[in-house]
């Protein structure tokens, strides 16, 4: 599964340079499927979104760091843990269950950013 922010975070920033993704972003910051990965044009991701990697995206939040699903590998063949979890101060990163995913396409994503 994801990870996802939720309302508690302090916005202090901790999490997003850890993201090995890029798939962090402050709130009410346009994000784009190019930044921190080898993507670029128009893309269609492992969970069927159709987009052009280049192009900003509306941003999820407007009022605290969020992250992005498509890009969200949980750290998966980067670390042993999902690092915006490990560095925390609030334990607002946490498992999201609206996007459930097992380590093969967690694995799958990561390919398709860092080819």
């Amino acid at each position: 599964m994801a990870i996802t922010i939720t309302d508690e975070c302090i916005n202090c920033g901790a999490c997003e340079p850890e993201c090995p993704n890029n798939a962090i972003y402050e709130g009410g910051v346009e994000w784009r499927m190019a930044d921190g990965t080898g993507l670029s044009g128009d893309v269609t991701t492992p969970m069927n979104n159709a987009l052009n990697a280049d192009e900003e995206q509306d941003a999820v939040s407007m009022d605290f760091f969020y992250i992005v699903t498509d890009k969200c590998t949980e750290c998966k063949g980067f670390h042993d843990e999902p690092q915006c979890a490990a560095v925390c101060p609030v334990d607002c990163c946490v498992d999201d269950p609206d996007h459930r995913e097992t380590d093969e396409f967690l694995l799958e994503k990561k390919d398709f950013m860092h080819v």
